[in-house]
């Protein structure tokens, strides 16, 4: 760093954020209305004092609301950060304090390695009785992070690009950067970071899956918590991430080597190595709200640089709208945070080669700036349209926190889903419930009543079972309520409707039988999960029976809750080949990854229609009295799975009663019989045999109670 004052001069509107030049950075940040703003460079992480600070000529160094600098002879790894000058009148929506060091919000890197006091951040005096509308003068800049120049081609790619494979290809595997790898039982050399998703490749290879979707990555304050675990007194964390001050930046505490920097470059080794074995990275990403919180929170980035624009501010402009959940609302639909929005995903896409995004809360990017849903959001539509993102997947969580509800009718043409629908309708019915097989019929089939009438397709359904926020799978099948004490919040914290069925008692059980339904109970929810048309995500750990201990919202558990203990792996390993053998099964065959809905019509005129449902005695089904148990025949010829070549024809048997089946076969194709390829009863290996039973099945079938089988045809 120079130990002279560099030299600056007015720089350039664009691009926004800090740009490496042939002779220096160039800085750009958007205020419409601050009054002043000064750029700050430090020598340390931690000072308090910069070594530069200054105010920017309203004149030379601003066009329009841009307000930009060129800084002479900086190069990358300089440490940087924003102070903004202007109104505090927060009854008229204005935050501005020149007291607290800013963040830019296209930083793309922020100075990682410590716990930052935000207590210092807020804008107001904590101990005035007026709150918020007091103003703080207490200087923040030792105790919060700064912001770090980055150099964009400093990285060596080896040719890479993003992968992009087809949704109807894809397997997704939802995980969590730190939980994957920190447990002392993953082994690995760079625990809980980038590199040790590295190391597990070997892992998801066997495994089958094609894509992995990471919890939020992008840099967030883990220790914005002040709850503690009242069993322990110890204090809790923001684990999940979906509390993201810093867009552009990858979060620094998941770098093994260092967070002044190295995360940007550990992030993209990460995603070029897992593209070397054929696997993609799917962000989730949080644009619906900021970890700055309501009116009482800190100011660390747009709410000191121009809070009247960045969030949807209340009728009373004090106080925000709450659609998140979580205390503001980004203002997405603005035209400058539409702008930051696209040109965020650009860089995740071009720049850091990731292959697709998860919305959180997707619907709030339906909000127009008074919170009213819009018919054609704009930004959705953008996001859909952009011509950079065309091959890139999009996929929404269809819901909000204000009451938004949209699976099945989010706009935007070409949007995927999280489809809970799927969720709750395969969990009925497994657990019991009445009347509950012509729903799982339908999400069997792609959910072709949420997403034909728009012209969307089955894989545009992300079907899953068990997600991030709530029960994992294990727990799912072992506990009746959640069990979220641990998290500070008097176990009113989670959902409370889980539609799951501990099968005798209350967490872990002594009884071998009570386990080994159990575990049958798993490889039914896995095998509906996939064997359905649509798109799967299995949530991480599920296949080797991870468990939270019936905790069904772990947000707050950087700890042994969350981590995974791949000793159950190990001791899971009949679980694990099951799944693996599934997903290798579902990739092998066209007819459970076609690209259409099922018509029940023939489509190459071999008098069966593409599929046919049964009731267990082989006559045509009484939707409105089936109990529980149902079959289907798929055909698998090239003409009716709209693929380039045949595939086995299928039968597929279903029985969640309590009773023992037999199931009338439908006929075989000529000079055909059927075999077994899955039968969820039977132990392992004979529960999956993917080249089918030495023995033929004829005429009937005996299905367990709460089981499932899959029979193929193919010669004699």
């Amino acid at each position: 760093m120079p130990d002279t004052t560099p030299r600056a001069s007015s720089g350039s509107p664009r691009p926004f954020g800090a740009s490496l030049t042939h002779d220096g950075v160039n800085f750009a940040v958007f205020s419409r209305n601050a009054s002043s703003m000064r750029l700050c460079l430090y020598h340390k992480p931690d000072d308090g004092e910069a070594y530069f600070d200054h105010r920017l000529d309203p004149v030379q160094n601003r066009t329009g609301d841009i307000w930009h600098i060129h800084v002479d002879g900086l190069k990358a790894g300089a440490f940087y950060a924003w102070r903004a000058d202007g109104p505090y009148m927060p009854e008229q929506g204005h935050r501005f304090n020149p007291n607290k060091i800013l963040l830019d919000p296209y930083a793309k890197a922020l100075t990682g390695n410590f716990i930052w006091d935000v207590d210092t951040a807020k804008a107001y005096d904590r101990a005035d009785p007026r709150g918020d509308l007091s103003f703080s003068r207490v200087d923040d800049a030792a105790q919060m992070p700064k912001c770090i120049v980055i150099d964009d081609d400093d990285f060596d790619w080896q040719g890479d690009r993003p992968l992009n494979l087809p949704l109807r290809h894809c397997v997704i595997y939802e995980t969590h950067v730190r939980g994957l790898t920190k447990h002392p039982s993953a082994k690995v050399q760079h625990p809980g970071s980038y590199l040790g998703v590295i190391e597990k490749i070997p892992y998801f290879k066997k495994l089958g899956i094609t894509s992995l979707e990471l919890l939020p990555v992008q840099e967030f304050d883990e220790f914005e918590n002040q709850l503690v675990n009242p069993a322990t007194g110890a204090r809790l964390a923001q684990y999940w991430g979906y509390s993201t001050l810093a867009f552009f930046a990858p979060k620094g505490m998941y770098a093994s080597g260092g967070a002044l920097g190295q995360q940007v470059s550990e992030f993209k080794t990460m995603v070029r190595e897992l593209h070397k074995a054929g696997i993609e990275i799917i962000m989730d990403v949080v644009f619906n709200h900021s970890g700055e919180g309501a009116e009482l929170g800190p100011t660390v980035s747009f709410r000191g640089l121009d809070n009247a624009i960045w969030y949807m501010l209340d009728d009373k402009p004090r106080y925000y709208k709450n659609y998140s959940g979580c205390g503001n609302t980004l203002n997405c639909n603005h035209p400058v945070v539409r702008n930051f929005i696209l040109d965020c995903l650009h860089y995740w896409v071009v720049d850091m080669h990731v292959d697709g995004f998860r919305f959180d809360l997707g619907s709030i990017l339906g909000r127009d700036q008074k919170g009213m849903l819009l018919e054609n959001p704009p930004v959705i539509e953008q996001i859909a349209e952009d011509p950079i993102l065309r091959q890139t997947k999009i996929i929404a969580e269809a819901w909000d926190a204000g009451g938004a509800y949209q699976v099945g009718g989010f706009p935007g043409g070409r949007w995927a889903e999280w489809n809970d629908r799927f969720r709750d309708d395969t969990r009925r019915f497994w657990r019991g419930d009445e009347h509950c097989v012509s729903a799982l019929a339908t999400r069997l089939t792609g959910s072709s009543d949420l997403y034909l009438r728009d012209g969307r397709k089955p894989f545009h359904s992300i079907n899953y079972i068990t997600s991030h926020d709530g029960f994992t799978l294990r727990d799912l099948v072992s506990y009746n309520g959640k069990h979220n004490d641990a998290n500070g919040e008097n176990n009113e914290d989670g959902h409370n409707s889980n539609f799951s069925y501990n099968f005798g008692c209350e967490g872990p059980s002594p009884d071998h039988a009570v386990e080994e339904l159990r575990l049958r109970m798993a490889k039914n929810m896995m095998a509906t999960l996939l064997l359905a048309i649509g798109t799967p995500m299995m949530l991480g750990g599920d296949e080797f029976s991870r468990t939270q201990g019936g905790n069904n919202n772990a947000y707050c558990q950087n700890n042994e809750i969350s981590w995974y203990d791949w000793a159950k792996a190990e001791r899971n390993a009949a679980f694990t080949d099951f799944v693996s053998k599934l997903v290798a099964f579902r990739l092998a065959h066209p007819a459970f990854r076609r690209p259409e809905f099922f018509t029940g019509k023939d489509a190459n005129f071999n008098a069966l229609p593409d599929i046919a449902w049964f009731s267990p005695d082989g006559g045509l089904p009484d939707w409105a009295r089936l109990d529980g148990a149902i079959a289907a025949r798929l055909d698998g010829s090239h003409a009716d799975i709209i693929a380039d070549r045949d595939d086995n024809d299928f039968f597929l048997m279903i029985n969640a009663s309590p009773r023992e089946q037999s199931f009338t076969l439908a006929k075989a194709p000529p000079n055909r019989h059927w075999y077994r390829v899955m039968d969820t009863a039977l132990a392992g290996p004979d529960d999956f045999l993917p080249q089918g039973a030495k023995e033929p099945t004829f005429n009937t079938y005996s299905l367990r109670p709460r089981s499932m089988a899959l029979l193929f045809s193919h010669e004699a």
